[in-house]
């Protein structure tokens, strides 16, 4: 259910917007416009909201159409609750935001979207894979790429220490307005970092627990080895070379990591960067923003870059938000001309500027906006965040398996609870064989 604390909003003014003629096809008329209702993610950055707020003002005016805006928390799952609520009961709004796996789950609940999309990457660009991924289903797109809430977890090192105690220039390795100059950046590399912070009495905040922060860590480690626990035929390869490497990798990694890392949440690295406790997390902007606010001078320390390269290759990760219409939607034709408004390049720019950089377009012509590039302090602290040179492939932990196998694997938190068994103890074998078991019962089920 909606929090009572998100009300719902009758948008109808004025305000500034692009897209109206390429979404006037789908609105046919004042009469036959009548009124759209849409659930939007309740951004975590403060005032993030208003510039969906404004573009759907604009385009509610020009299109004579009353949007109707609820804003959700995803705290305690409201978002998902409510997604799942209306699909049970065929009604609802006219169209939701959903989460990384999520269109896929209702796929056989949502109006198909091709004929926004093959507009949409003409003009913007090529989607990354992991959107193609998730937002196509049986090669159709079933959910458009949402700008709010789409984020990369890459590392946000402190520049001094990293200079300091690992001997290591992140502002030289990833200079602003520059491509990468990356190469010695290896998985090898970032163990002897993670080893020589670790020793001066600043760990690297990674954590190894269950939630979604350390499970995206692990699948972007995994995946740079090419471990994967289900190849993308739906074949278990568990018990692969791989899989073998990439666990002995975490073991040395975790000896550097902080002692209660296997107790992390989501909030516990933001925590530690503004704690001044660490010298690197994997985080979007937001932690680096908190230490803006909270912890100044720690925030002018902070360069957001790349992920290390493994032998299979650099993987960052990556979620992504959708908006799906409903295919018991009311009024498609609105919802589908909302749509196209929210997805013309001048509204991406608006929300990536309101959101402080930490919203990101899946687009490949929109990673260069002026905002990351601008972004201080430090200026340029955030140009390489949204992979702008593709120096990384942006990826989602337990693909490329089949999206519902993956899903299980992803929310079970199967590859973090590998690791975790395997720190305490567990053999190799016998961790190998618990997932195994627990990823054939996914599939049976």
């Amino acid at each position: 259910m909606v929090d009572a604390r998100f009300t719902r909003r009758r948008v109808l003014k004025t305000g500034a917007a692009s897209a109206a003629l390429v979404a006037a096809p789908f609105v046919r008329g004042a009469h036959a416009a009548g009124t759209v209702s849409v659930g939007f993610w309740d951004h975590w950055v403060p005032g993030a909201n208003k510039a969906t707020e404004e573009i759907c003002r604009a385009w509610g005016e020009k299109e004579k159409v009353e949007v109707r805006m609820d804003f959700i928390t995803s705290q305690g799952n409201k978002n998902l609750l409510t997604i799942a609520a209306e699909a049970q009961a065929k009604s609802g709004h006219d169209v939701f935001a959903f989460p990384t796996w999520y269109i896929h789950d209702h796929a056989d609940k949502l109006e198909p979207v091709d004929d926004l999309m093959k507009p949409l990457i003409a003009q913007n660009g090529a989607v990354n894979g992991t959107v193609d991924y998730l937002g196509r289903v049986k090669g159709t797109w079933m959910g458009v790429p949402a700008t709010p809430g789409s984020q990369i977890k890459g590392p946000c090192s402190r520049m001094d220490l990293m200079k300091q105690h690992a001997g290591i220039d992140v502002q030289a390795m990833y200079p602003a307005g520059e491509a990468p100059k990356a190469d010695n950046w290896t998985m090898e590399t970032f163990l002897k970092a993670a080893e020589a912070c670790h020793k001066a009495g600043f760990p690297f905040g990674i954590g190894l627990g269950q939630t979604t922060d350390s499970v995206d860590s692990a699948g972007a480690i995994f995946q740079s080895f090419g471990a994967a626990l289900v190849d993308k035929d739906g074949k278990v390869t568990v018990k692969s070379d791989a899989v073998r490497q990439a666990m002995e990798y975490y073991a040395k990694l975790a000896r550097f990591l902080p002692p209660d890392a296997p107790a992390w949440d989501d909030a516990s690295n933001n925590k530690w960067l503004v704690s001044g406790r660490g010298a690197l997390v994997c985080n979007p902007p937001s932690a680096w923003a908190v230490a803006k606010r909270d912890a100044p001078d720690i925030a002018r320390q902070c360069w957001t870059h790349g992920m290390p390269a493994g032998p299979k290759g650099r993987f960052a990760p990556y979620l992504p938000y959708f908006w799906g219409t409903w295919s018991f939607s009311r009024n498609k034709p609105a919802a589908k001309s909302l749509l196209m408004a929210l997805s013309q390049p001048d509204a991406i720019a608006k929300m990536v500027e309101v959101s402080g950089g930490y919203d990101l377009p899946a687009y490949e012509k929109l990673t260069t906006l002026k905002t990351w590039a601008e972004a201080e302090p430090p200026r340029g602290t955030l140009y390489h965040y949204p992979n702008p040179h593709n120096h990384m492939t942006l990826s989602i932990a337990a693909a490329p398996a089949p999206p519902l196998i993956a899903n299980q694997i992803y929310n079970q938190a199967i590859m973090t609870k590998m690791v975790a068994r395997h720190l305490g103890g567990e053999t190799m074998e016998k961790t190998l064989a618990w997932a195994e078991s627990e990823v054939e019962g996914f599939m049976r089920g």
